[in-house]
C-alpha cells in the first residue's frame, strides 16, 4: 500500500495507524499547496479531489477519507484493539468520536486556517472551537484514551487535530485531561516513527 500524505495533515492519523498495525507501507509525500507529488505528478491526477490522505493499493485502486481509510487499515490488520470487531457496541464508540472529530474539530479549523479571514471573524471561531475541545478534555478524565484504556483510530485521529491549535493560536494548554492525553499519545513508538518520518521530529 501507498499513503499520499502532507506533513502534519490529517494524513498523519492513517499513518500513525499503519505504524501501529505493523502492515508494510510506503510514503509519498504530497505538496498540498502546488499539487505536485514528491516526484513531480500533479496531485489532480491521482486524486481529483486534491486533498490527502489517499491510499493507494497494489492494483491501482484507491481509497479516499481518512477516517475510512483508518477503519480500513485496522480491519485489515485485523487489529481489533485500534478498531473493534463488527457489530460490538465498542465499535461504534470508536466510530461515534471518529465521527464527532472529522465533523466538529477537523472542519473547524478549516477557517483558522484562512489567511483571508478577518481577525474579529477568525475569534468567533477560535471560540467555538475551544469549546469543544473542553468538552472533548472532559470526556478524557480519568481514562487514558478516548474510548478507555486501550489506543484506537479515533485516538490518532484526535491527537493529529489537536496538533494544530498551536499553528493558529488556539491555546488549549490549560485543558488538563487532553494535555495529558496529548503526552500519552506522543510518546507511542508507533507515533513517533510517524511524526519523525513526516519531518515533524528530529
Amino acid at each position: 500500500m501507498k499513503l499520499f500524505y502532507a506533513p502534519g495533515a490529517c494524513s498523519l492519523a492513517p499513518h500513525i495507524l499503519l505504524r501501529e498495525s505493523q502492515l508494510p507501507f510506503e510514503l509519498e509525500r504530497v505538496d498540498t499547496s502546488a499539487h505536485k507529488t514528491q516526484h513531480g505528478v500533479d496531485y489532480y491526477t491521482i486524486n481529483a479531489k486534491g486533498y490527502v490522505p489517499l491510499l493507494e493499493f497494489a492494483n491501482g485502486e484507491r481509497l479516499s477519507e481518512g477516517p475510512i481509510i483508518s477503519q480500513y487499515i485496522a480491519d485489515t490488520a485485523a487489529n481489533t484493539t485500534l478498531m473493534p470487531p463488527a457489530g460490538s457496541l465498542q465499535r461504534y464508540r470508536v466510530m461515534e468520536w471518529q465521527s464527532y472529530i472529522t465533523s466538529e474539530l477537523h472542519k473547524s479549523f478549516s477557517p483558522l486556517f484562512n489567511p483571508s479571514l478577518e481577525a474579529s471573524a477568525k475569534a468567533v471561531f477560535s471560540a467555538s472551537l475551544r469549546k469543544k475541545f473542553e468538552w472533548v478534555s472532559t470526556q478524557l478524565e480519568g481514562k487514558q484514551y478516548l474510548t478507555g484504556d486501550d489506543f484506537t483510530a479515533a485516538d490518532a485521529y484526535l491527537f493529529t487535530v489537536a496538533n494544530w491549535a498551536g499553528y493558529v493560536k488556539l491555546d488549549l494548554t490549560d485543558l488538563k485531561d487532553l494535555q495529558g492525553f496529548m503526552r500519552r499519545v506522543a510518546e507511542r513508538p508507533a507515533v513517533k516513527a510517524a511524526m519523525k518520518a513526516e519531518g515533524l521530529l528530529n
